[in-house]
């Protein structure tokens, strides 16, 4: 078996990986980075984040050309969909990405491995694949990330019931999909079916959707998502899925849902979350033991034990690819310069439905149940020229502010290019702003941007446009 030597090794080149590892070789350290399956940019870039935001992207145009156009003026005849010509621009859109970081980690001069990788005690990681190594190296870095949770008694196969992967590449678009799950993958993927032509049942086992967000918000996104044909069954427990039929023509599906009849369907998505990657990482060999939930504690320099460091899906926080990226970059700048530092009150988040759905700092519910008094300015894109000029007008922009101090603590937008307009108050969480800071900035005319700047003066009583 080779042996090598490098300063830092990266296991696993996803978002936090291999920005981690690409940030390093420009801090001087001599890096290398272990991933299993050749292509590199991980779960997010080859099965996740931009395969279905292309397929969100272009499903959204398809429909609105089917149903939208002729309100301004143009008129379309024979729109038809070719959804194998979706599916590749959707494959060349990540081929050309994962050669793009193969590319970075050329120019910075980082050592890629292929094969899996595996701890053997402290600074030695073993690469078992296509490619055998023992590689010594004074820091290692976890970034392995996560895959789909299942749930009992849900027989996944990886074709008619599977994940988010499955779901991103159907053969033909299915009469009736079942997602099991209201977060974000499942509205999201399910958004993108339903504007093919299927039909949509979500079953989500709590009373509402988006977990964890902003209710307010929430409940405004599933008015919306009911009137664009998704139907919602909440307070839903579901306790099997399986597939039924001896042949290809009559195969089909089966839900069970506690306390109602079963289900039948053609394919059903499972989207109830993601569980933390750690299978055969050796963790045992430097002391490492998971927590509860199957995550790897670490302390606020990412240390998880001696020489050894974990970012990303694997610790504990939200399963996001820039919040992964933030802390491959504060961990390494760590190693290498004795400082690094993530602001977890300014990590956004994005649902990529129509409208779009972004957050950032605490919801209503947060605040109230930690006791903090605030104020709130909402402004609805109804109201404005732009979205107006658009015809995208549902939604808001919501802002939550210390009552005493004015200091902006959660921002909410449901609305036309939310994931844009969230940027904005991201970086005034992160400077300290306050509503009065962003209200009294020149937003230009005529912008989305304005309600923003609208739901700002509405924090003091006064907004001018309502």
């Amino acid at each position: 078996m080779e042996e090598q030597q490098h300063d830092l090794v990266v296991i696993g080149s996803g978002p936090g990986g291999y920005v981690a590892a690409i940030r390093a070789a420009q801090l001087g350290l001599d890096v290398a980075c272990i991933e299993k399956v050749p292509e590199l940019g991980g779960t997010c870039l080859r099965v996740g984040c931009i395969p279905s935001k292309a397929l969100l992207e272009a499903s959204e145009r398809y429909h609105e050309a089917k149903t939208s156009f002729k309100k301004i003026g143009i008129k379309v005849q024979g729109v038809e969909l070719d959804l194998q010509g979706m599916l590749r621009h959707k494959d060349r859109t990540v081929k050309g990405l994962t050669a793009g970081v193969a590319y970075l980690f050329d120019k910075n001069k980082v050592r890629r491995y292929q094969g899996h990788g595996r701890i053997e005690g402290p600074g030695t990681v073993i690469v078992d694949g296509d490619e055998r190594a023992r590689i010594r190296a004074r820091h290692i870095v976890i970034a392995t990330g996560s895959e789909v949770a299942g749930l009992p008694g849900v027989e996944m196969d990886g074709d008619r019931i599977g994940g988010s992967t499955e779901a991103l590449s159907y053969p033909e678009v299915p009469g009736h999909l079942v997602v099991i799950g209201a977060g974000y993958i499942g509205l999201e993927l399910g958004s993108v079916w339903r504007r093919l032509g299927s039909k949509v049942t979500v079953l989500e086992y709590l009373d509402r959707i988006l977990p964890g967000m902003d209710l307010e918000t929430a409940k405004l996104a599933q008015k919306t998502f009911k009137k664009q044909g998704l139907k919602f069954e909440l307070g839903a427990r579901v306790t099997g899925a399986r597939v039924e039929g001896d042949s290809e023509e009559n195969k089909h599906c089966i839900v069970e849902v506690d306390g109602k009849d079963p289900i039948a369907c053609d394919r059903v998505l499972l989207a109830v979350g993601r569980r933390p990657y750690t299978d055969d990482l050796g963790l045992e060999s430097v002391g490492i033991e998971l927590d509860g939930r199957g995550r790897i504690p670490v302390d606020g320099h990412f240390r998880a034990a001696d020489g050894v460091f974990a970012i990303g899906d694997v610790i504990a926080g939200p399963m996001l690819a820039h919040k992964a990226e933030d802390e491959g970059i504060a961990c390494v700048e760590g190693i290498a310069c004795g400082y690094g530092h993530v602001n977890y009150e300014a990590i956004p988040g994005v649902v990529y439905t129509h409208p779009e759905i972004a957050s950032v700092g605490k919801t209503e519910e947060q605040l109230k149940e930690a006791g903090t008094e605030y104020r709130k300015g909402k402004f609805p894109f109804a109201a404005n020229g732009r979205a107006k000029a658009l015809g995208q007008t549902e939604g808001q922009v919501k802002i939550l502010a210390d009552a005493a101090t004015d200091r902006v603590l959660g921002v909410h937008v449901i609305g036309p290019r939310a994931g844009d307009l969230i940027a904005e108050v991201t970086v005034a969480i992160e400077f300290g702003a306050s509503s009065e800071d962003i209200a009294r900035s020149s937003h230009a005319h005529p912008t989305l941007a304005e309600v923003v700047k609208e739901a700002a003066l509405a924090v003091d009583g006064r907004a001018i446009h309502n």
